[in-house]
């Protein structure tokens, strides 16, 4: 795996030490480049928590992926480049079914500078810089984001929806290893109610908003107004694909 071609394929030019300011800029720089994408499940290519493996999916051939690749792969990255991160284990809430995923439903990161900061470029839509943990927030083109602690090892990531606070995952402070995610990703693509077998999805940040591909329709966020059309069949949404996220399966 190569540093140098990782950091062109995110558009970072210049090699800093290590920094809550350098942190910030990889994290926005990965999240406008590398999208969320989950359109290998359920039948096109198994998904395998092997970083050479996925360094190749991502970097290499200009793919994306779920929050296992891309967070496993941006901890190999931070790591690198000197910083010290913890995996975490996250627990998605589901707002239509209002219930949370399993343990190792979602893996975040955890980076110690002078303090520490929630990282995460695996989710989709949610923060862009790192979050002061254990109580920090912060706002950007996406939203108001805020750490809540629930007990001494267990906090809650929300963002202010309506001026209401909204649950996007759980997580935990304890530090996880890479492999113990493999059981959940491997559940995640072969269980018939996982969400990631039901749908399609590529989504990448812009500076202005966001883009969003399912195999029903596109949808472009700019500055908070969002325009959605429908596609029609396969056809569309391969076009659509190949025109917004240059991908072609």
């Amino acid at each position: 795996m190569n540093i140098k071609k990782y950091l062109q394929r995110i558009g970072i030019e210049e090699v800093k030490a290590p920094s809550l300011e350098f942190l910030a800029e990889l994290q926005n720089a990965h999240l406008l480049a590398i999208p969320f994408e989950d359109l290998d499940i359920p039948d096109r290519d198994k998904i395998i928590l092997d970083l050479d493996r996925i360094y190749k999916k991502i970097i290499p051939s200009k793919r994306g992926g779920f929050c296992y690749e891309l967070n496993g792969l941006f901890h190999w990255l931070l790591t690198n480049l000197g910083f010290k991160v913890d995996m975490l284990s996250g627990r998605v809430f589901n707002h239509e079914r209002k219930d949370l995923g399993p343990e190792f439903d979602h893996l975040t990161l955890l980076v110690h500078l002078d303090k520490d900061f929630l990282v995460d470029v695996g989710f989709g839509d949610s923060f862009r810089t790192p979050i002061e943990f254990p109580e920090g927030s912060t706002r950007d083109v996406s939203g108001h984001y805020k750490i809540f602690t629930v007990s001494e090892s267990e906090y809650d990531l929300m963002r202010k929806e309506n001026y209401e606070w909204k649950l996007q995952y759980k997580f935990s402070s304890v530090t996880r290893a890479f492999s113990e995610f493999e059981d959940m990703c491997r559940y995640q693509q072969e269980y018939t109610g996982s969400i990631f077998r039901n749908r399609m999805v590529c989504t990448v940040a812009t500076q202005t908003g966001r883009i969003t591909l399912s195999d029903k329709s596109l949808t472009v966020t700019d500055n908070g107004t969002k325009t959605k059309t429908e596609l029609k069949n396969e056809e569309e949404f391969l076009s659509q694909l190949k025109k917004y996220f240059r991908i072609e399966l």
